[in-house]
């Protein structure tokens, strides 16, 4: 019994281990969103609120290829905002995105353009702008509708 026992105890210690690496390597595998800039960004509806946000700040081609990709949870007023140089028609994904999510394409002027609401994780699906764009800002699915987000509504600041 004795020879068999180190066995079964190195197999379930080797399972342990996998186990823990995959949750290391999941954890790894999140972006440290607490690494990124961070700003307040308020959105104005055209219903005359004003919703006050606490936002990570994707800036970089690499922060944004990331973007909330293994996020497990988002507070309602806490989202990401993707930073981009210039106006262009933007695409995006949700590989790897755990979180529905709502995007608002925003122009350069603070007016939302387009608002995909209630994404599907995990889908690699195309989400296009539809229009010139230079930012993108993700929250939680359901918040454009909670607090009564349109098109033409704008994002006052953070300004780029």
């Amino acid at each position: 019994m004795n020879s068999w026992m180190p066995r079964t105890l190195s197999r379930n210690m080797k399972a342990g281990s996998a186990a823990l690496l995959l949750l290391l390597w999941q954890t790894a595998g999140a972006q440290d969103l607490g690494s990124l800039a961070r700003a307040r960004g308020v959105l104005e509806t055209s219903g005359g609120a004003c919703v006050l946000l606490d936002l990570w700040l994707a800036q970089t081609p690499a922060q944004q290829r990331r973007g909330l990709m293994r996020v497990r949870d988002l507070p309602d007023a806490r989202g990401m905002l993707f930073i981009y140089r210039r106006e262009q028609p933007i695409s995006m994904w949700m590989k790897n995105t755990y979180l529905s999510l709502d995007m608002l394409f925003i122009r350069a002027d603070g007016s939302v353009a387009r608002i995909a609401a209630g994404t599907r994780p995990l889908s690699l699906e195309s989400i296009p702008s539809g229009e010139p764009v230079n930012r993108v800002l993700e929250l939680k699915a359901g918040a454009a509708a909670r607090w009564g987000i349109q098109p033409g509504d704008r994002l006052l600041a953070p300004v780029y």
